[in-house]
């Protein structure tokens, strides 16, 4: 195991947190258009995906799993399926108001639950 998030993440999270960082990301990136004043739509990317396959990959070694079979049959088969899932919707355009829509609660869940954990961890080094 190369890397552990302190306590052991929940299935639920591990399942939740790739799709929740996709499109956070997905929604900052509107933003940014917007900002600029940019011509291009937002669009879903092999990229994007890659990343939220690698958070699972990565974070996969810190998940309580509830027995070896429930591991073998998600640990490896999701982040995969989420590296096709990528490459399947390569370049699908996504219209600015519906990824800033769903990006503003992904984020505020991610707050949340780092900042959960964060105040979980801190107590319970105390």
């Amino acid at each position: 195991m190369f890397f552990t998030v302190g306590r052991p993440l929940s299935v639920s999270l591990w399942l939740t947190a790739p799709l929740l960082f996709a499109v956070s990301v997905l929604g900052l990136t509107a933003i940014g258009g917007i900002l600029l004043a940019a011509s291009w739509q937002v669009t879903l990317s092999s990229a994007l995906w890659g990343g939220a396959a690698a958070i699972t990959a990565v974070l996969g070694g810190a998940v309580a799993w509830r027995s070896r079979e429930q591991r073998m049959m998600l640990a490896i088969p999701y982040p995969v399926t989420l590296l096709l899932t990528g490459l399947a919707l390569d370049d699908v355009t996504v219209p600015t108001q519906w990824a800033i829509g769903l990006s503003v609660p992904a984020m505020l869940t991610l707050v949340y639950l780092c900042g959960r954990r964060s105040s979980n961890r801190t107590n319970a080094t105390r």
